[in-house]
């Protein structure tokens, strides 16, 4: 890994041009290595526009290796793979569809991952992702792992076929004209969490402030149907409970229309949002509000006021940022008038109404399309420093996030897909597509993330009897996955219509536990093995990822 090969391909006054070498009429790069880090520097002797950054280099691979590789955003599948699998796609004729320029255009079908920047690998061997991964073989790791995605994203792929692995950058939308840094990796060897803890310190990401957290949302038992006497009567119900509650929060469904996070349902709420964060902290628990701040539908009050806010794609109409709600639209975020109603939102619901946590979701919207002159990775970059200058010191849990931009600046943040209510295995539908499977295998295999970006969020789990296709085997495999890999264990039942055996495994889901993480991995394409230490002592968790059954 110490030689890498440059491959360089760009755009001069229209023009295309191909490099292998790091200086000629065009550009100078300094490429340096120092320690565990390798940087490249680039400094133009004209305008260009950078179509393909990429450092190769030789890998060997074999039969023990684990390739993991993350995915693009929090919902994105990722997992560790043998060096014969194939990656999960779509099929030929789905992903064209998505493709399809009229339907992405009126419904954004294909916007919340990489679709309209990255191709899938549709050869065995080869696997890809963002900002960080790392080849396994037994308890070594070879990690790699950008120290910065604010110049664009970082893709590592990984090909076992060819014994090599690719460093590239994702710069499209950028004229180069100055000196600037391309790329800052960091690469170690050692223990799983000894290069972690020392790519974490290289970052100098700030200490998490909060520990692990419990509490409850209204999302997964009514979704966009919630009104006060159901809150009322779960708040009532989980404060009489006797276990210990942080926080609870009010999911999507408040607000008249998407966009519009100040304009209540009076319907639904009648005494507005203020009494329940006031209802929620006289039972001694934190409030919460879900919102989706760059997010806002053409119905929305905000929309059909400012529609010049949104992003709009170069025919110059608003760019539909994802299949949502119909379709939705997404804030520019260098628009003054956007960032100004940005900074007014989040004061009325933190200080007015005095919500302690926002749960932000539909974040990788600010992105989706490179503009001003900068890559997606810097927008991102720039959202997640305009919502923690929005938000001060309250908590955020980030959601549908591009993760390494929100490192450190999110409290908690999710890893995985949303669940199902059903423990399925669903095949051709996009990797952020909700999957209980999916969701179970980011919380084990992102577990690196925990205490050191954020607190991890793997997602609810629930023990409740009706509205719900598990049985009660699988509710609580779920909940000790949650309680074991976690940091943020949420429920989404009304405990008042719990048994006692339901009761018991919320007790044990919610209760105080010293967990130390030995080892986790899948022995066969269903079969999950994890070992870890749980106040002291050794267990051995086994089972099938598809259906949610315990294995010996």
């Amino acid at each position: 890994m110490k030689s890498f090969t440059l491959k360089l391909k760009y755009k001069v006054d229209g023009r295309s041009y191909t490099a292998t070498a790091t200086e000629n009429e065009h550009f100078a790069l300094k490429l340096r290595r120092k320690g565990h880090c390798l940087s490249a520097q680039i400094t133009p002797k004209t305008p260009l526009q950078i179509t393909d950054f990429t450092l190769q280099t030789h890998y060997v691979y074999n039969s023990k290796s684990r390739i993991f590789a993350n995915g693009y955003q929090s919902w994105t599948d990722s997992m560790e793979y043998t060096p014969q699998q194939k990656m999960s796609e779509l099929s030929k004729l789905t992903e064209a569809y998505m493709r399809n320029p009229l339907i992405a255009a009126r419904l954004g079908f294909n916007r919340s991952g990489d679709l309209t920047f990255h191709k899938y690998p549709r050869t065995p061997g080869i696997f890809y992702g963002w900002s960080f991964g790392y080849v396994r073989d037994g308890e070594r790791v070879d990690l790699f792992g950008s120290l910065s995605e604010r110049s664009g994203y970082t893709c590592l792929t990984f090909d076992s076929n060819r014994s090599r692995i690719y460093i590239s950058k994702e710069l499209d939308g950028k004229t180069f004209d100055q000196t600037s840094e391309l790329l800052s990796l960091f690469t170690m060897s050692g223990g799983y969490d000894e290069v972690f803890d020392a790519y974490f310190a290289e970052m100098g990401t700030p200490a998490c402030r909060f520990g692990k957290m419990n509490g409850y949302t209204t999302w997964y038992n009514y979704y966009g149907n919630i009104e006060s006497r159901q809150v009322s009567r779960d708040l009532t119900n989980l404060a009489e409970l006797g276990e210990p509650v942080d926080c609870f929060q009010i999911d999507d469904g408040y607000q008249a229309a998407i966009g519009d996070w100040l304009i209540t349902d009076t319907e639904k709420f009648p005494q507005g949002m203020k009494a329940v964060a006031d209802d929620i902290h006289a039972r001694g628990m934190k409030a919460g509000l879900w919102l989706a701040p760059f997010a806002g539908v053409k119905k929305s009050v905000l929309f059909q006021n400012h529609p010049d806010w949104f992003i709009h794609g170069k025919n110059g109409k608003p760019y539909c940022t994802g299949p949502n709600w119909g379709g939705f639209y997404s804030l520019d975020i260098y628009n003054p008038g956007a960032r100004d109603y940005l900074h007014h939102v989040f004061d009325v619901v933190l200080n007015e109404w005095g919500y302690d946590m926002v749960k932000l979701d539909f974040l990788y919207g600010a992105c989706v399309l490179p503009m001003h002159n900068k890559t997606r990775g810097e927008i991102m970059c720039d959202a997640m420093d305009l919502l923690r200058e929005c938000c001060g010191d309250k908590i955020i849990l980030g959601c549908g996030v591009p993760l390494m931009p929100a490192f450190g600046k999110v409290d908690y943040c999710r890893i995985g897909a949303d669940i199902c209510l059903n423990w399925v295995q669903r095949k051709n539908v996009p990797r952020e597509d909700v999957s209980t499977p999916h969701a179970i295998c980011n919380s084990i295999f992102r577990r690196c993330l925990d205490g050191r970006a954020w607190r991890n969020d793997p997602d609810v789990f629930l023990l409740r009897d009706d509205n719900i296709q598990m049985d009660f085997d699988q509710r609580k495999l779920l909940a000790k996955i949650n309680s074991t890999f976690g940091s943020l264990l949420f429920i989404s039942d009304n405990v008042g219509d719990y048994t006692p055996a339901q009761k018991e495994a919320l007790h044990e889901a919610f209760r105080a536990k010293k967990i130390n993480i030995l080892s986790a991995e899948l022995i066969s394409d269903t079969v999950m093995r994890t070992e870890f230490e749980e106040d002291g002592q050794k267990i051995t968790l086994q089972f099938d990822i598809h259906n949610g059954r315990l294995v010996n």
